[in-house]
């Protein structure tokens, strides 16, 4: 199949198939006679799994990692699980971090009036 039909089947767009060759994350289509891109069922699940691990929020390295690891059939579960986990902890650092801007922000909003008056707790905070 072409990059349009590959993207239609993998749910990722031409574009960003053509990004993750050209980083080498997915191995680049054969080309046909006319120079064409053309991809099969081994493309299209690499292009899912991609597509899978960055909804999960992981970065393109731990993707490129664990697509390392998923067509390494002597790979040890262990390696995966240390790159899941590596990630769940990231996660959250960042939840804990959005969690405590929301509550800043949340009491710098209940302090304001939020009527005619110029004086404002959230401007006064961000300019201390």
């Amino acid at each position: 199949m072409n990059i349009g039909q590959a993207a239609a089947a993998s749910g990722v767009s031409a574009k960003m198939i053509r990004y993750y060759e050209s980083i080498a994350l997915i191995p680049p289509g054969r080309r046909s006679d006319a120079g064409y891109r053309i991809y099969g069922e081994n493309d299209l699940h690499a292009l899912r799994f991609v597509k899978r691990g960055r909804s999960l929020g992981f970065s393109l390295d731990q993707i490129r990692d664990l697509l390392s690891l998923w067509q390494n059939k002597e790979r040890a579960s262990a390696d995966v699980k240390s790159i899941a986990m590596g990630h769940v902890a990231e996660l959250n650092q960042r939840i804990a971090e959005l969690t405590e801007m929301r509550d800043t922000l949340q009491t710098l909003a209940s302090c304001c009036h939020g009527d005619h008056r110029p004086d404002c707790p959230i401007l006064q905070s961000l300019a201390d």
